[in-house]
């Protein structure tokens, strides 16, 4: 449930995020450096051009230009990057960003995530937005959570909406993105509505709701519509 107009909010802003490592069961989330991670998210991710098609940057035809852009990533603040690695092998599998920071309103985004095909519709990459959802609701104390994404971009909406956010909208000519246009669809999470979003993760990221293969015994979205 929203906040009514005319309800007295505590205005401290939250902090803004800094780098810091998220660990999980299946992966964790580290500060980019390009030094460390280039190489192994560049062999996860070369020859999936697609994989580029709705982010601002990429496809990258050579390890070197893909760097620069890493090295970029690495000095930025606001957005501010993460690696996302596999605990099982300790390689880099995919990266996230958290991005249009507004402490004051205490409102943040999760973006620029570029999953690459060893973490999508994985247990880890689940895992990776849980721990980021955790971070910022309960270590920083922000009051709303956004997802937004290319109105064509049907993987990532339906991401979206299992990860238990909920859809506010579409945003109409809202960016030109490598000389095309893009409607945006936006999407929410609430202070909330988080504590019930945190209790199901943790319901479906326990042990328990796995086989021996890996395969999920039941779907993350139940108890979140």
């Amino acid at each position: 449930m929203t906040q009514p107009v005319g309800v007295e909010l505590d205005p401290r802003p939250a902090p803004r995020p800094v780098p810091v490592v998220l660990e999980g069961a299946s992966v964790r989330l580290e500060p980019l450096e390009a030094q460390w991670h280039t190489e192994p998210l560049w062999q996860a991710v070369q020859g999936y051009d697609d994989l580029w098609t709705y982010l601002g940057e990429g496809p990258f035809a050579e390890e070197a230009a893909f760097r620069k852009q890493m090295e970029k990533e690495e000095l930025s603040k606001d957005p501010l990057y993460f690696a996302i690695i596999d605990q099982a092998t300790d390689r880099c599998v995919g990266r996230c960003s958290l991005m249009r920071i507004e402490p004051a309103d205490r409102v943040i985004e999760v973006g620029n995530v570029l999953f690459s095909p060893m973490l999508q519709r994985t247990r880890m990459a689940t895992e990776a937005m849980f721990l980021l959802a955790r971070h910022i609701f309960d270590d920083l104390g922000y009051r709303r959570y956004e997802w937004k994404c290319h109105s064509f971009n049907e993987p990532s909406r339906r991401a979206a909406i299992r990860l238990g956010f909920t859809y506010e909208g579409t945003f109409r000519q809202h960016k030109i993105i490598k000389g095309r246009n893009r409607d945006t669809a936006w999407y929410s999470m609430l202070d909330s509505e988080w504590p019930a979003r945190k209790a199901e993760f943790e319901r479906w990221l326990s042990p328990s709701n796995f086989e021996r293969d890996g395969s999920q015994r039941t779907r993350l979205d139940q108890g979140l519509a």
